[in-house]
């Protein structure tokens, strides 16, 4: 019904994946959107008001309202008002903010290491002391150092979490997010958790949890950041959302973005609605063809001498383990071979290298084949 093996031709499109590496035969695998062509009825929709012809400034609609509460209702029995809402043109802005609005000056901001680099910027943009947390290897997921959580809290007023983990993978059980809320609570920390990838669930067995879904104590020293952007491809419109049950806390986000943050695109809110009303099926037939991408790297790492990985639970980007290859500089490495990685430095361990498998068969096929190519050739 969607065919995921159609290769689309990105090159003069202005994308900031394939334009990386013009010119030079090296595959990109790097920053998370995928080569996916968007659901149908987000492109019937765009089509439409595309064809309206006037593109003034704009506001969510009822129904997209009614269907991110319906959403979050039928999947995880979180019932949200709609006045929580407050719409973002993304996470990324979305993470600065809540470093503005709910931390103070001289008071830390923690955030796991490894982790998506925005987080790691996020406190020294907005003049804050950037604490770190390990993400620790247990049982083949990667789980935050708890320990050292309690430890850094009393010197924070804010903890940025990432659920499900980018770029490790790790979906949260409710018992792991309530160990994390109990010192956020004992320490009267606010915790913004980004939920951008709480769709691409590859682990049948789990289930995503949203942080505010909790308890009710923990949907008030919380916000919830997500969007449909990771889910349908479409993070180049820009429209996130933030789920803000406490008045206080989201009166304070909404004093930060005056003046600052954009108002969400009006195609953003065009395919989010669209996403949502009809994009199931679709969504369903990705995770699918994702799971069947991420064996294929389960089985190429099992191959590869010196290389490892833990459990990829959900997103499509690959959280890979190279430090025993002994590479100077994996990056140089792989791009030498063909292949367009992520820095693990960038994240905070350069022993890693992450890849993106949100494309078709063929070119990730192709990829590997070349990343196992160069790892066979090293000296032993």
């Amino acid at each position: 019904m969607f065919d995921f093996d159609r290769e689309i031709d990105r090159s003069g499109t202005m994308s900031l994946k394939w334009d990386k590496y013009k010119g030079q035969d090296v595959l990109p695998m790097w920053v998370a959107d995928t080569d996916f062509v968007s659901p149908p009825c987000v492109l019937s929709a765009l089509t439409e008001r595309v064809a309206h012809g006037i593109f003034g400034y704009s506001r969510p609609s009822p129904r997209l309202i009614e269907l991110i509460m319906a959403r979050l209702s039928e999947r995880y029995g979180w019932q949200i008002e709609a006045e929580w809402l407050v719409f973002l043109p993304g996470v990324v802005p979305g993470l600065n903010l809540a470093c503005k609005a709910w931390s103070q000056h001289g008071r830390g901001i923690i955030t796991p290491k490894p982790v998506y680099y925005p987080f790691l910027q996020a406190p020294g943009f907005n003049d804050r002391p950037l604490l770190t947390v390990p993400m620790v290897e247990q049982d083949g997921r990667w789980l935050l150092d708890i320990e050292e959580l309690e430890r850094q809290a009393p010197s924070a007023d804010l903890l940025l979490l990432c659920n499900p983990q980018n770029p490790g993978g790790t979906i949260f059980t409710r018992e792991e997010l309530a160990t994390i809320d109990a010192i956020a609570e004992r320490h009267n920390l606010v915790v913004c958790s980004d939920e951008i990838h709480c769709d691409l669930l590859l682990d049948k067995d789990a289930r995503h949890i949203p942080y505010g879904a909790i308890s009710a104590e923990a949907a008030q020293r919380s916000a919830v950041m997500m969007a449909p952007s990771k889910t349908f491809n479409i993070a180049g419109l820009c429209c996130s959302f933030a789920v803000v049950p406490n008045a206080r806390l989201r009166l304070k986000l909404q004093q930060a973005m005056r003046g600052i943050s954009a108002d969400v695109n009006l195609l953003g809110f065009v395919a989010a609605e669209a996403a949502y009303e009809g994009g199931e099926a679709w969504l369903q037939a990705q995770l699918d063809y994702l799971r069947d991408n991420m064996m294929l790297i389960e089985q190429a790492v099992a191959r590869w001498p010196g290389v490892s990985m833990a459990r990829n639970q959900a997103t499509y980007l690959a959280w890979i383990d190279v430090g025993a290859l002994g590479l100077d500089n994996p990056i140089a490495f792989f791009e030498q071979a063909g292949v367009g990685l992520s820095p693990g430095a960038q994240f905070g361990d350069g022993d890693f290298v992450r890849l993106n498998f949100g494309c078709t068969k063929a070119l990730l096929v192709k990829a590997l084949a070349r990343m196992e190519q160069a790892i066979l050739k090293l000296p032993k």
